[in-house]
């Protein structure tokens, strides 16, 4: 789900939007990539600069982008309802999105739920008072192998328990900088402890290969 389906500020949503000079120029450029009378295809990207520009998806983005893409303001409205990626109304200075879909919940997505009721109260779907955080409860976000996980802002921050997820919640309140990534130090999605596979340098002439200790090309010295 999104952080809220509806629009709470009349004034704002009706304020017509501009893009700054250079996201004008970038919006320019993401159309030159199309075929000639395929605008349309840039309402996704334009709506994301639009955002990023302003926060949020206001009317007057919906009318800026259908015209810079010669589309009907209702086929970028179906756009902007469709994806939960764009925000419909005003959201805080970080955006905290929990996945609950199911295999973060298997590996305890609750706890993460937790930590962030006790570090920002009961704000999902809402911005806390003090506008630092949106909290969003969402579905798949496509780290399952990394689960759980929350995403803030672009990064993803993956790995978590109940103690990492409160040490996130707390800082991102703060003010203090934060480390994306895995918050159970393994790299990238590989295993956790020690690697079984790929243990050799794959710069070298025998990199990559791994032999198991009973195979037979131990004794014949090697693998091709």
């Amino acid at each position: 789900m999104t952080a809220a389906k509806t629009i709470p500020d009349p004034d704002a949503a009706d304020a017509p939007f501009a893009f700054t000079e250079a996201n004008l120029a970038e919006a320019r450029r993401i159309l030159a990539k199309y075929p000639e009378g395929r605008d349309r295809s840039g309402v996704l990207p334009l709506l994301d600069l639009a955002q990023r520009q302003q926060g949020w998806i206001s009317r007057g983005v919906v009318e800026a982008v259908a015209e810079i893409t010669n589309t009907p303001p209702i086929r970028v409205w179906e756009v902007v309802t469709f994806y939960t990626m764009y925000n419909q109304h005003p959201i805080g200075r970080h955006h905290v999105q929990i996945c609950t879909n199911l295999p973060c919940w298997l590996r305890g997505s609750d706890e993460i739920m937790r930590a962030a009721r006790e570090v920002f109260g009961d704000a999902f779907g809402r911005t806390t008072d003090d506008g630092i955080a949106t909290v969003s409860e969402v579905e798949c976000l496509g780290a399952c192998v990394n689960a759980p996980m929350v995403q803030i802002g672009d990064d993803y921050h993956e790995d978590l328990d109940y103690e990492s997820a409160k040490a996130l919640f707390q800082a991102i309140r703060h003010g203090r900088p934060v480390q994306a990534g895995s918050w159970a130090d393994r790299q990238c999605s590989a295993p956790s402890g020690t690697r079984t596979t790929l243990t050799t340098d794959p710069t070298t002439p025998d990199g990559g290969k791994w032999i198991a200790a009973d195979s037979p090309a131990v004794s014949a010295g090697g693998a091709d």
